[in-house]
């Protein structure tokens, strides 16, 4: 079964077919830059691999269905494809951010659960539109195919109601659905189920906590399969410090802001978003980056990286408490998997919560899941590369068996 995985951004998509028989990615791809003058699109086969194949276009795509048809062109392209013809095409997984409390597992796309998803936008007003209207663009182009919607909300719907209340009053819950609903919910239940497996155990038998660390960062506490808390909230603006986002702040910030500097709800939300964090700091929100400026004596820099570590430290011990007994901590995403500096800070002196990282191993770059801790630790510490991908992918093979049973 080759199950084609789209995830659409209002000016750009991702795109990964993967035969599921192997769970092997057959093409993949990226264009950019949709709606301008020249657009790109980086198209590859058999990605990864020793006998890849990689094309960069530069073309004007005025539109995602102008994209996406050239998309199909290159996947049945008798040398830069892996198909004959579209019909191969199984089903199509759509990366879908926000589900709310409608969607919490993901579901075949249907009118009507279009028209809830675009309910839902105002709860992710820069996500679920582009959304909608990539679903749009692969219904038109592949009507055989059936789409299915993979939420990264839908794995924080086991959370209860006392981690994803707020304490406001009730009517903002009732009425506007105010609550905490989590993201990279994909990741997570990829990356939890993968450390089950590394330590030989099932799923319901372990305590995890993962560490999605990115441009965007999120922190989960998933107990004995089941995600019982979250970072993110309402929406993907809180828990730790992020690349440009502020992460937990003392809300009422935003009225003393208001009040001193008359700045807009418009600008504020702007300035939470995409001018804070990392790069409000340091001005720099690539860690690579910032780790350069911070050894060349940058202080700035040096305090975002330690500003950053904190917090993730901060969230591991809260879940710590939470889980009452954890079985592995996990890292990974691009900082996650990559940053050995960054893991360093983190479990520094957490010997007591039984995390005691292996110098050695931590260092030692490989693109592998692997164990990072000491013999002494308590907690087995891993990296784990994520495969959102491939977790969208099984999620929609899951939905389709499931109709035809």
């Amino acid at each position: 079964m080759k199950i084609l995985v789209v995830n659409c951004g209002s000016s750009s998509f991702k795109y990964q077919l993967i035969d599921m028989d192997y769970e092997k990615v057959l093409c993949s791809g990226l264009v950019e830059r949709i709606g301008e003058k020249t657009g790109s699109l980086t198209h590859k086969k058999d990605p990864g691999t020793d006998i890849e194949r990689k094309i960069n276009e530069e073309s004007p795509f005025p539109d995602h269905t102008a994209g996406m048809t050239r998309v199909m062109a290159l996947l049945t392209d008798p040398v830069l494809g892996a198909i004959k013809d579209l019909s191969e095409i199984s089903g199509c997984g759509h990366r879908t951010v926000q589900g709310g409390e409608e969607f919490t597992q993901s579901t075949l796309i249907t009118e009507d659960v279009l028209e809830v998803i675009h309910r839902l936008s105002p709860l992710a007003p820069l996500h679920n539109p582009p959304s909608i209207q990539g679903i749009r663009v692969i219904m038109k182009i592949l009507p055989h195919c059936p789409s299915v919607a993979v939420f990264d909300t839908e794995f924080h719907a086991s959370m209860p109601p006392k981690a994803f209340m707020y304490a406001l009053p009730l009517e903002f819950y009732e009425k506007l659905r105010v609550r905490r609903y989590g993201f990279h919910g994909t990741s997570h239940a990829y990356v939890a189920a993968k450390a089950a497996e590394m330590l030989g155990r099932k799923e319901e038998e372990v305590n995890v906590i993962t560490c999605h660390l990115g441009n965007g960062c999120s922190i989960s506490a998933v107990k004995q399969g089941k995600c019982i808390d979250t970072s993110m909230g309402l929406t993907p603006l809180a828990g730790v410090i992020m690349g440009s986002r502020c992460g937990d702040i003392d809300p009422a910030i935003l009225v003393y802001l208001a009040r001193q500097t008359g700045m807009s709800i418009e600008k504020i939300d702007d300035t939470l978003n995409r001018r804070s964090g990392l790069k409000g700091i340091c001005g720099l929100n690539d860690m690579r980056d910032i780790h350069a400026a911070s050894g060349k004596g940058d202080e700035k820099a040096r305090l975002a990286l330690e500003m950053f570590c904190y917090s993730i430290k901060k969230y591991i011990g809260a879940y710590c408490a939470a889980l009452g007994k954890t079985d592995a901590l996990v890292f990974t995403a691009g900082i996650g998997e990559n940053d050995s500096d960054v893991r360093e800070m983190v479990c520094a002196d957490m010997e007591a919560l039984g995390i005691v990282l292996d110098p050695r191993a931590n260092v030692t770059r490989s693109g592998q899941a692997r164990v990072i801790s000491d013999g002494t630790s308590a907690v087995r510490v891993m990296v784990i590369p994520t495969n959102e991908e491939l977790a969208i992918a099984k999620s929609t093979v899951r939905v389709l068996m499931g109709l035809k049973a």
